[in-house]
């Protein structure tokens, strides 16, 4: 029987969703789940291993021909229920994501549990309307389930990185084995209540919780899963992609990122730089795609630095339960340890500090906090202009001319993501072609949850969210007449 996260007091929990039940574990062991904010115990999981796994990928395999075979009215009434659970479950989602995170309760109100009810939303019109079956020529090419998935997700946007993956493989008639973040998995228990409540058959979504070591290095490697989609390091991407390849197993992999900012001559530089500043220091600076470099025409340099300060000055560290709090904790001690080590190496390498650094952060003796950083006088062959900090830290570089800015944006192995800010929207467009990155937001554009999401280069393969992320759990078989 599933125990309930009780965020005022300790829950332990020692079963796994297999099989359309919470069933006990058969690996020994179990994870701690602390609060960052104030380094309590809230919860132990289950460190499940090759047994949960193994256990889990059966029941996804019986599922499997049964499930893809559905008709789409079919897949979309347990999706519409789940959408409508999500919907039921936005005051708890936020509390759990403010309790295992560290995420401030409006950020997570807004992003962590919005965004997921939004994509959900997306993926029913998608599957309502997606045409799994085309005429080409003399042939009619079907859209098939493309097998077993293995979602593999991160602890930074814990829910949305579970939905963008779960449920349009589900929609696609895929069978899915989640395996979710040690840091946090409460989020992924509850979300899996809501598919048990939202009436799938058995099989078709299992969850492990347990570490990569263990529960993600037995899934990937199961010779029952026939893909696998996976968020986190580019380091831990390229071992998944290696393991997978062996085996001729599709993978999709949303990494790293080491976006950059550009702000043309004649843009709204006090503008772009609130945006810039806005855009890093979200969740903390834990965002694969945030804009971490901020590149400014060196007219404008010393001007944009100065107002990157004053914006910086904004973001308190405090906490997250609080509504006023715009910034929290990092997920955990070895975050904060390496974030101070990047700073600490920054200043080493000649980096100016504006504001903020590696020393503790006034009144917060306790939970995992950084102060917000602005870097200056940063050269693009500096580690913290080439690798991803993934904390509160901006670093600003100044460039001589458009050619300049584009050589500066596409210098590093990252192409995640990225703005462009110009006087006029068709200056910013053209500049973004010249990026070798995969989302660009011109003059602030808004996030689209149907575009395609994904990375260039070390940043990863495939795409998710709109008709890209559906078609990615998506196989095709040609009929000649």
């Amino acid at each position: 029987m599933q125990q309930h996260a009780e965020h005022a007091g300790y829950a332990e929990h020692g079963d796994q969703y297999i099989d359309g039940a919470w069933r006990p574990s058969r690996d020994a062991g179990a994870i701690t789940v602390l609060n960052p904010a104030t380094e309590q115990v809230l919860a132990s999981v289950p460190a499940g291993g090759a047994a949960d796994v193994d256990a889990a990928v059966a029941a996804a395999r019986r599922a499997a021909r049964a499930w893809g075979a559905t008709a789409r009215e079919e897949r979309l009434a347990p999706l519409t229920r789940l959408r409508d659970g999500l919907a039921a479950a936005q005051e708890e989602i936020t509390a759990t994501v403010v309790a295992e995170l560290g995420a401030p309760v409006g950020f997570a109100a807004a992003v962590h549990a919005g965004l997921p009810l939004t994509v959900a939303g997306s993926y029913l019109a998608l599957l309502a309307e997606h045409p799994f079956e085309e005429r080409i020529g003399n042939s009619v090419v079907l859209a098939e389930p493309a097998g077993v998935v293995a979602a593999i997700t991160p602890w930074n946007y814990p829910l949305h990185q579970i939905v963008a993956k779960v449920v349009p493989a589900l929609a696609a008639g895929c069978p899915v084995v989640l395996k979710p973040a040690e840091d946090t998995p409460l989020v992924a228990r509850l979300f899996a209540r809501l598919v048990h409540e939202a009436g799938f058959p058995a099989g078709v979504f299992n969850l492990v919780t347990g570490t990569g070591t263990e529960a993600g290095a037995a899934l990937i490697a199961h010779p029952g899963v026939d893909l696998v989609s996976f968020t986190g390091s580019t380091g831990v991407g390229r071992e998944v992609a290696a393991t997978a390849g062996r085996a001729l197993k599709r993978v999709a992999l949303e990494l790293g990122g080491k976006s950059a900012n550009v702000v043309l001559p004649g843009a709204d530089l006090a503008r772009a730089v609130n945006v810039n500043v806005a855009n890093v220091f979200a969740n903390s600076g834990q965002t694969c795609s945030a804009w971490t470099r901020l590149l400014v025409h060196e007219d404008r340099y010393e001007e944009a630095v100065e107002l990157a300060a004053e914006a910086c000055a904004k973001y308190v560290p405090g906490d997250p339960a609080d509504p006023r709090t715009r910034i929290g904790p990092l997920v955990n001690a070895e975050q904060l340890a390496r974030v101070r080590r990047y700073l600490d190496g920054a200043l080493a390498e000649g980096a100016r500090l504006v504001v903020g650094g590696s020393e503790p952060v006034e009144g917060l003796p306790t939970g995992y906090y950084v102060r917000p950083t602005v870097l200056a006088d940063v050269t693009p062959e500096m580690t913290v202009a080439q690798e991803e900090i993934f904390g509160p830290v901006l670093v600003v570089l100044p460039y001589r001319d458009k050619d300049h800015a584009a050589e500066l944006a596409n210098g590093t192995p990252y192409g995640l993501a990225g703005g462009v800010w110009a006087a006029d929207t068709e200056t910013a467009a053209a500049f973004a072609r010249r990026l070798d990155t995969g989302q660009v937001d011109l003059n602030g554009g808004r996030f689209n949850p149907l575009a395609p999401f994904g990375g260039y280069k070390s940043s990863g393969l495939g795409r998710e969210l709109g008709r890209h992320g559906l078609e990615e759990f998506l196989t095709y078989k040609s009929l000649q007449y």
